[in-house]
């Protein structure tokens, strides 16, 4: 088996040298493991687009949760894969035996993928998928490169870290020095990038192609506190919609359905198309003038690379606020603004909406912001992942390891 020695420490660990089975001449096999939200699905499919491209021949297995949102997510794109049955960690009874259980199902799912598969590399994206396909790997000599992409590691990558062969990082890790050995940017899909002028966008999503748009997502799960939000601003602030439009992305099961959320913004007189998700998110950018957005890595990287003034609601149930974390750099660059959720619709009102309408009614900020978004480095990393995988080429930090 031919090798290719890595010239950067992996996060810690001595340099080493790395198998690259990618490097024969036969196609690769390749596990993208990953799964339970659209932040861990959306890079491993730009990572399987990227593939594609550098070898027809590759075979790419998604290896996910049995949360629907992966499946739905997969199908779509057509991709190979199947599911890991593990559970989360949770302290809280019911949850915690959902946990036990499931080491012992997702073992032996992982066992048996990795069995039928036979992959090359194992890419893990993160998620409570990951340690049971990473354990099968190593147990059959599998090389495992892990694709961090928060700035706080969850556990499992945490964990996953200390047995990968090699750990890259999309964003700078602050709070574990030495976590990764290059910091690499986002993997994005192409179908999260605009792909046509605002006004094609817009008339696409069946909107007023003249009139700006105010985003409004929670990712691919959605966001009831968002969505209430949205409502507020609808019943509360209606007048200052007089000259926009809102593309309103609610999730696949928001309460009271999207015709509570069609109807607000109908008797606000605000013109809106109301979605449960949208798989084309390059369209959704390329539409707004502005955007309301979770702070997930995958939505930061998504803004950065199409450059739409943005405020940011990190998620407010993660107890160590992580995603605070993935949009910083954004707020420091002052080309993102960063605003606590609240949680209740009133409060958000004063806050979070009030940061929305200042943006709205400043064009100058919006320019400046846009500015500072396009002195930024390229976010997308998934052609080094490729290129990585495919040929052996050594990763290249975008800025000096956290």
């Amino acid at each position: 088996m031919m090798t290719a020695v890595l010239s950067m420490s992996n996060g810690g660990i001595p340099a080493e040298t790395v198998p690259t089975k990618g490097l024969s001449r036969r196609s690769p096999t390749i596990v993208l493991a990953g799964g339970g939200t659209g932040g861990h699905i959306s890079p491993g499919l730009a990572i399987a687009e990227r593939l594609r491209a550098l070898d027809a021949g590759a075979r790419i297995v998604f290896a996910c949760s049995a949360r629907k949102i992966d499946s739905v997510m997969l199908t779509e794109a057509a991709a190979e894969h199947g599911a890991i049955h593990a559970e989360g960690f949770s302290p809280s009874p019911g949850k915690f035996i959902r946990f036990v259980a499931g080491l012992a199902r997702g073992r032996a799912d992982a066992r048996r993928l990795i069995e039928s598969v036979r992959p090359d590399w194992i890419v893990s994206l993160g998620g409570f998928v990951t340690p049971p396909v990473v354990v099968a790997a190593r147990k059959r000599g599998i090389p495992v490169l892990l694709v961090n992409l928060d700035a706080t590691p969850g556990r499992a990558n945490r964990w996953v870290r200390k047995r990968a062969t090699l750990t890259v990082s999309a964003v700078p890790v602050p709070s574990i020095m030495g976590f990764a050995a290059a910091v690499i940017g986002m993997p994005i899909r192409s179908i999260a990038l605009a792909p046509a002028s605002q006004e094609l966008c817009r008339a696409e999503l069946g909107l007023d192609p003249t009139v700006p748009v105010l985003l409004i997502t929670g990712a691919s799960q959605g966001s009831q506190s968002l969505n209430d939000l949205a409502i507020a601003l609808a019943r509360g602030r209606s007048e200052e919609f007089k000259a926009w439009q809102v593309l309103h992305l609610c999730g696949g099961t928001p309460a009271g359905g999207i015709a509570r959320y069609e109807r607000a913004w109908r008797e606000a007189g605000v013109r809106a198309a109301v979605l449960p998700f949208l798989h084309r998110m390059g369209v959704a950018w390329g539409a707004a003038e502005v955007a309301l957005s979770r702070a997930g890595a995958s939505s930061v990287a998504e803004v950065q690379a199409n450059r739409v003034p943005t405020v940011f609601a990190p998620y407010p149930y993660h107890r160590d606020l992580h995603q605070r974390e993935n949009a910083m750099p954004l707020v420091q660059a002052q080309a993102a603004l960063m605003e606590s959720d609240r949680v209740d619709p009133v409060r958000n009102l004063t806050g979070l909406g009030a940061r929305v309408l200042e943006l709205m009614r400043s064009g100058e900020r919006r320019h400046l912001m846009r500015q500072a978004l396009a002195v930024l480095p390229p976010p997308d990393s998934a052609e080094q992942i490729a290129e990585f995988l495919v040929h052996g080429r050594s990763f290249h930090s975008q800025v000096v390891p956290a």
